[in-house]
């Protein structure tokens, strides 16, 4: 089985390199970067592909199906998409175009509280299927509105984000003034004014903004004001206090994002906690921290029977996918290919990027003689 996508651009990297020349460059290095020198960036990516899968060629194999179930619900592929803050910025209405894309193609997206669309709009744009990511705010009072809406807009997975206790030191960002609080230098309006598409497009649909937070902002805000305002507004750093009375409120189900070692997987559980999603944030917080792949293995082996273990953080095309699930993930997110295909493509981005990933993945399944998803660890070799 096959799907349609775009044949000048068959590859996540193709993508990439269309994204870099149509984006402006303060926008595309904010996608593409990681933290300090970029070590967890790459190690991510290049440890995963470390991995290697034995096919059974002399096997009954009579078809290779990439749907699995996840929380009760049978989903197309085994993958999503994963939360990206400031989307609008790398390619307008970029969270309008990749929801409607996983609506379509029925995979899960993941809606941040600090993207560009709103948690009511995607929430209808996906008939409230989509899932929804917390930055945990500093007052309980705000928490539990932003909760409310969640609820009332139909989100019945509530991912909780625990590795961003503090932003992250991104040199590129801080150079093109993306940092918190942002500026718009003259450098910047250079690299605009040579990317028109773009710039048109922006001025169409009007400069991104933090729609979900909008009821809560005080009007006509400054950049530094605004900077001040988000720090004021969220404390990323939850402990197992902070989660309880989030359990206590949310009705449906509970993943905690950015789990690096089996101690926290632990306290997931025990916090009856519904799933986990084994991340180091794309190596963009912690740049002497672990590839994913690492702590994905283990948490997997040892805590697998008991929560859903699912991870995101350096995969980036189909058979990336394979490695992850052979490893023992349930589930995997992409955030940057998928960035990378809008960016490129535009409103066509979306499905682009997931019938690529559709492709190669089921190429790798029926390559490997693998049947179902729950098979590939079988397929797994050993080091």
């Amino acid at each position: 089985m096959t799907w349609n996508y775009n044949k000048r651009y068959p590859s996540i990297e193709d993508l990439r390199e269309k994204a870099k020349k149509r984006i402006p460059k303060f926008a595309f290095e904010y996608l593409d970067g990681g933290c300090n020198e970029d070590v967890n960036l790459y190690q991510n990516t290049a440890k995963l592909r470390e991995i290697a899968l034995r096919p059974n060629y002399l096997t009954k194999h009579t078809r290779s199906n990439i749907k699995t179930g996840l929380f009760g619900l049978e989903y197309d592929a085994p993958f999503g998409i994963a939360p990206v803050g400031l989307q609008g910025l790398m390619w307008p209405n970029s969270p309008e175009i990749l929801a409607k894309a996983a609506l379509k193609h029925n995979i899960p997206f993941i809606l941040s509280t600090v993207t560009t669309s709103s948690i009511e709009h995607i929430g209808e744009l996906t008939e409230g299927k989509a899932w929804f990511q917390l930055y945990r705010p500093a007052k309980d009072d705000l928490r539990d509105d932003i909760l409310k809406r969640a609820e009332a807009s139909g989100y019945s997975v509530l991912v909780l984000l625990c590795d961003v206790p503090t932003f992250g030191y991104r040199p590129r960002d801080i150079r093109n003034g993306l940092a918190m609080p942002p500026s718009m230098s003259l450098k910047n309006i250079i690299q605009i004014l040579a990317r028109p598409r773009w710039a048109m497009e922006t001025l169409r649909i009007g400069q991104p903004s933090f729609k979900t937070l909008k009821p809560y902002m005080p009007k006509n805000l400054d950049l530094r004001q605004l900077g001040q305002f988000m720090d004021q507004t969220f404390s990323g750093r939850l402990n197992e206090e902070r989660i309880k009375p989030i359990r206590d409120m949310w009705k449906g189900k509970i993943v905690l994002k950015g789990v690096a070692n089996e101690e926290d997987a632990k306290k997931a559980i025990d916090l009856g906690l519904d799933g986990i999603i084994v991340s180091n944030h794309g190596g963009r917080q912690l740049d002497a921290g672990e590839a994913a792949i690492g702590p994905l293995t283990r948490i997997a082996a040892k805590y697998g029977e008991k929560i859903t273990v699912m991870m995101d953080s350096g995969i980036r095309s189909g058979p990336d996918i394979a490695r992850t699930l052979a490893s023992g993930a349930a589930f995997t997110f992409l955030g940057r290919s998928f960035m990378y295909g809008v960016s490129a493509l535009g409103k066509n981005g979306g499905d682009h990027t997931i019938a690529i990933l559709k492709t190669q993945l089921q190429q790798v399944m029926e390559q490997l003689c693998c049947e179902e998803v729950r098979d590939f660890p079988k397929h797994l070799i050993h080091s």
